[in-house]
């Protein structure tokens, strides 16, 4: 108890969660044996961070961020918008497309609401759109990008839960385009509501496949990393390093707009990012630690089952704990903190590892666009200057369809396992 109150006390003040996390955990080693205990935490902290499939999430993001920064995003744009851009709310179906095509490059939900912030909904704005349903059409395609693959948020999970990442990969493919059309489907009902505008005219043959060439080499990016790491020949942390050689060969000799002075610029993001990351994983074992030592799991685990030990009812619990946390708290942390709570008790209703870790992953990331603390929320808010409030209203429908994606894919199993069984990834 007096450990949770700490947590809480720290994150009320406005200490950053990473360390309110480790002043927490060192709160459980004191309370556990005196201040003698503290001499466990660094290697607590050290052993914590000491996974090697962890070397891919620096090499992801820096890959994004070269990708983003070179006008990779306005080819997919472009791209996006010869597919679908002559439906009646054109724009909006090209954003949720790109989202799409972009998520193959950072696997970031806040990279794709920065980006698309700063480009797409200045132009739907233009183009007649509210703004406010303009940064919610963002807002709910920014989810796509740490579901297809790659994700930061599945390497954490894989590392963490001792979970293929390939698999975790290869599942994240269906439902991170179940998102796309479910959304591009809201969309649509909603287009005359929202009087949202069509374009006069569709593209051309020519016009579309003009548009397609050009947009070749970021779109051979996910195929580098997917087909890579789904056919075994490189594993995460390969693929990651050879996306970034690629992504810099494309900056340096194909379109010519990589400048050392802006690459400077991506390493510091991407410390920056990644230092964030790693510091709340590196504090998160010492409370990790304590919550084995004191059995806090499996004692969780009996109250969960000790209501329901219907397989579906706990997993309906289970994402609706996920959901309501996510929305106080960020993601990275919660897969921390509740992974090794949770996670045993999928395996006491028989979930298979990749299903359960996919069931984590989409919940957590439909987190990241709940107030009130969703990371891309802010992101939007933040670069187009419309209120918090007023975008959350109109992302509402998106958010009740993307949950329910989650649990279509939380309860059939065999929607969620279908590509990791075909590559072999699961039983």
């Amino acid at each position: 108890m007096l450990v949770a109150i700490a947590f809480v006390a720290l994150i009320l003040f406005g200490m950053p969660i990473g360390f309110a996390i480790g002043m927490a955990g060192v709160v459980g080693l004191i309370e556990m044996g005196g201040t003698q205990f503290l001499a466990i935490g660094p290697s607590k902290i050290f052993n914590g961070l000491n996974i090697f499939p962890f070397l891919a999430m620096p090499f992801f993001i820096l890959a994004g961020e070269i990708m983003n920064d070179i006008g990779i995003t306005d080819r997919l744009v472009k791209l996006a918008n010869v597919l679908v851009g002559r439906f009646r709310g054109g724009l909006a179906h090209t954003n949720m497309l790109a989202s799409v095509f972009f998520a193959g490059l950072t696997g970031s939900a806040t990279a794709d609401a920065a980006a698309f912030g700063r480009t797409l909904v200045p132009a739907m704005v233009k183009e007649g759109y509210k703004r406010d349903y303009a940064c919610a059409v963002t807002a709910a395609g920014s989810i796509i990008g740490p579901t297809i693959p790659p994700s930061g948020l599945m390497v954490v999970y894989g590392s963490l839960m001792g979970v293929s990442i390939a698999g975790l990969f290869s599942a994240g493919v269906l439902p991170g385009l179940a998102i796309c059309v479910i959304c591009m489907a809201v969309i649509a009902i909603g287009g005359k509501r929202e009087n949202l505008p069509k374009s006069m005219r569709g593209a051309t043959p020519r016009e579309i496949w003009d548009t397609f060439v050009s947009s070749l080499t970021a779109l051979t990016m996910p195929v580098i990393i997917l087909g890579g790491i789904l056919g075994g020949i490189v594993t995460p942390t390969e693929a990651a390093s050879i996306a970034v050689a690629y992504a810099m060969f494309i900056g340096i000799f194909v379109y010519r707009t990589l400048t050392l002075r802006s690459f400077y610029g991506m390493l510091v993001r991407t410390a920056r990012i990644t230092g964030v990351i790693f510091v709340i994983i590196a504090f998160a074992g010492i409370l990790g630690w304590w919550m084995s030592f004191e059995r806090i799991p499996q004692a969780i685990a009996s109250a969960v089952l000790g209501i329901s030990d219907n397989r579906y009812a706990v997993i309906a619990i289970i994402i609706c704990l996920l959901l309501v946390v996510g929305m106080v708290m960020d993601i990275t942390a919660i897969l921390i903190i509740l992974g090794p709570v949770l996670v045993p008790l999928t395996e006491q209703v028989g979930l298979e590892p990749i299903h359960a870790g996919i069931i984590f992953v989409l919940a957590l990331n439909i987190s990241l666009m709940t107030p009130p603390v969703g990371a891309c929320l802010f992101v939007l808010s933040s670069v187009t200057g419309e209120k918090l409030e007023r975008i959350s209203i109109k992302l509402f429908p998106f958010l009740i369809a993307e949950i329910v994606i989650l649990f279509v894919f939380a309860f059939w199993e065999d929607a969620a396992l279908l590509l990791p069984r075909y590559l072999g990834f699961a039983g």
